[in-house]
């Protein structure tokens, strides 16, 4: 009897007989029968324990040939996937696959290529931290994992580079993961420029055929080095060398929809099961990172100083409630732009110098309501409201929901829609009016929606034919731009106060990832240093306090001290059971069904379940979104095994959970909302 991981939502293998035209073996690529129809699924090994003489086995049905079987070590990896986050193993597997078969030809494609073509460039010389770093970075020690706290600009991905040199020296390969696809162009280029034709690129915007080939220069050693966003890792390299996940705070890391795997986390353990070198790279660390490096999990290399000892960038805060009564303030100025920050944009247009506003909000207005009888314009299908977009249609970003904007009121007839909040759209109009011989561009998810648009901008940035560039957090983390040395935040405090445990910690990471954004390049023999103005409406708050005083060791000291009487991740691990109906009451009454299992398993089993805490139900902070309500329990405990066997074992019997609710398990959420 074999057992087989199926493509089907099954949490444990099935078994099958031995198909007797050939034998099957561990890792191997199989089609078996499962009900009516042929199912894909992985072969995991003999089962000892099932009984011919009970049920009657269908038999293997056939061998896939056109993809390589799994090794052992990456098997062992994908096992473990399934087992931490409660996931089939057969579905998990299909990731590691390539989207196309191999014998599909290639078409002709007016894409750029996915890897360019590059001079290679010379190598820069090291500071004394990037040295010690790299000498304290041992890739031939087997398993080790590696902390890099490094300011930004402090040369963390030349480290990473002469890493992945070693790696090459030793005939191993190795994985580099980024958190978003914005990222990619410019760090491919590095790549490129350092190993030619030994970098392979790996992400969700390339076609299915792009994918498809890259997949296979990988797999079959034509390139050495895999660039990619999470989905990387599910590329199977054998002889792995070396690991690295830049801006590993990342919560993009974090797959949302079906397998809510952490890509950091997964990458530590691919390392694990393959017995290399993980680097971990972020000049703002999560704090689970933090504590495992702090309490000597991970090794810690620090990078006080910026590459030839440029200056960090000065930072300004602006309380915003204050412009009102700035005498100084130019009459025709937008609400949201104070006089400050108008100024220094003044000044460096001059100067020939590149702008960058950050909002994290896009559209025109977050808010369009009636004065008359106070109706907003919400999602039919969320709990949200509606944001206009282009002045002429409102758009749900949940759900995608559209409908044209109609000035007069659809609920009493008499008032008329008055838009109201901040966007992009926005910011980028007024700057149009401000500034109209500046060049203005914008990066959000509306603009850039492909590999090529963000490639022309990036190539527009670097050749200086943008002069200021507004857009969302994809432009804060990764991106190094040489004449970029005023970077504003026009209103900081937007993530401040989200119903999130996390919410501080993401809001200080992404004050610091955008400043770290401004003066780059500047020269540390000039007085010139990169500017930072910070507007915002609470000028009191502990991320904004750390961040302009660029402490993020305070931030953490602080943050922990916050959590850890709570006994919220990094001091107790966390998983959430998101239980959604289309019917409120459904959900509600399912909600309270789980609820009761958990607490009557905790009961039964106490010894196993000591110290586990069950919050909820609850509506979610969004409690409802694409037409489904959202309820959250949340169990917390000091034993990750613990936590995934209750969760499990909840989960053993799904026949109690109705036809018309999902109850979706989330190990170590990035976001409660």
């Amino acid at each position: 009897m074999i057992r087989v991981a199926v493509n089907a939502p099954l949490l444990e293998p099935l078994s099958y007989l031995e198909n007797s035209d050939f034998k099957s073996q561990r890792g191997d690529i199989v089609n078996v029968p499962l009900g009516r129809r042929t199912a894909m699924g992985i072969v995991l090994g003999e089962d000892t324990t099932a009984s011919q003489s009970e049920i009657k086995y269908k038999a293997i049905s056939s061998k896939e040939e056109q993809w390589p079987a799994f090794d052992d070590i990456f098997l062992k990896w994908l096992e473990w996937v399934a087992d931490y986050y409660i996931y089939p193993l057969g579905q998990v597997a299909q990731q590691a696959l390539p989207p196309l078969k191999r014998t599909i030809k290639a078409r002709a494609s007016k894409r750029p290529p996915v890897v360019p073509i590059l001079q290679r460039k010379e190598k820069p010389t090291l500071t004394e931290e990037q040295a010690a770093c790299l000498k304290q970075i041992d890739l031939t020690t087997g398993f080790s994992a590696h902390l890099v706290h490094g300011v930004t600009g402090s040369g963390k991905t030349e480290i990473y580079l002469r890493l992945f040199e070693q790696c090459l020296q030793q005939g191993k390969k190795g994985i580099f993961l980024l958190p978003e696809i914005s990222l990619t162009p410019q760090l491919v280029n590095r790549f490129v420029e350092r190993f030619g034709d030994e970098v392979a690129v790996f992400h969700s915007q390339l076609t299915d055929r792009e994918r498809t080939d890259q997949w296979w220069q990988i797999v079959e050693g034509e390139k050495k080095i895999l660039i990619g966003a999470r989905s990387a890792l599910f590329c199977p390299i054998k002889n792995l060398g070396l690991v690295v996940v830049d801006e590993e705070h990342e919560a993009s890391f974090k797959q949302d929809e079906k397998l809510k795997y952490n890509g950091r986390d997964c990458a530590v353990m691919l390392a694990r099961f393959s017995q290399c070198t993980v680097v971990l790279g972020s000049a703002t660390p999560s704090l689970e990172s933090w504590k495992n490096a702090v309490d000597g999990k991970y090794h810690l290399h620090t990078l006080k100083s910026r590459v030839a000892d440029r200056p960090m960038p000065k930072i300004e805060t602006i309380d915003m409630r204050l412009e009102k009564e700035n005498t100084e303030r130019k009459p025709n100025l937008p609400f949201w732009l104070s006089q400050s920050l108008y100024e220094k944009i003044e000044i460096a247009l001059e100067k020939k110098e590149q702008v960058a506003l950050l909002l994290n909000r896009r559209g025109l207005a977050n808010l369009v309501f009636c004065r008359t009888c106070g109706y907003s314009a919400e999602c039919p299908n969320c709990d949200v409201s509606l944001i206009l977009h282009a002045r002429h249609h409102l758009v749900c970003h949940y759900c995608d929901y559209h409908e044209m904007y109609k000035v007069k009121c659809p609920d009493c007839n008499e008032g008329e829609l008055s838009p109201m909040g901040l966007g992009t759209e926005k910011v980028e109009e007024d700057l149009k009016l401000l500034f109209p011989e500046a060049r203005l561009a914008r990066a959000d998810r509306d603009e850039i929606q492909s590999r090529a648009e963000m490639e022309e901008l990036i190539a527009n940035m670097e050749n200086l034919e943008i002069d200021i560039l507004v857009g969302t957090q994809m432009i804060a983390k990764g991106l190094d731009f040489p004449k970029l040395n005023l970077v504003g935040l026009v209103l900081a405090d937007v993530g401040f106060n989200l119903p999130d445990f996390r919410a501080t910690e993401k809001s200080f990471q992404l004050i610091m990832q955008m400043s770290g954004r401004s003066g780059r390049h500047v020269d540390q023999n000039t007085d010139q240093v990169g500017s930072v103005v910070v507007q915002t409406y609470n000028t009191t708050h502990d991320s904004l306090i750390f961040a302009i005083n660029h402490d993020y060791l305070g931030f953490a000291e602080h943050e922990l001290r916050c959590r850890e009487p709570l006994h919220y991740p990094p001091y107790q691990k966390m998983i959430v059971f998101r239980i959604q109906s289309m019917t409120s009451d459904l959900a509600q009454s399912t909600a309270q069904m789980v609820k009761s299992r958990l607490t009557s398993i905790i009961q039964k089993y106490e010894s196993h379940f000591s110290g586990i805490e069950v919050l909820g139900p609850a509506f979610a902070p969004l409690s409802k979104l694409k037409n489904q309500y959202r309820l959250h329990i949340i169990i917390k405990g000091p034993q990750p095994r613990a936590l995934n066997a209750l969760a499990r074992q909840m989960l053993a019997d799904e026949k109690w959970i109705p036809r018309q609710v999902r109850v979706i398990v989330d190990v170590d959420p990035a976001s409660l909302l």
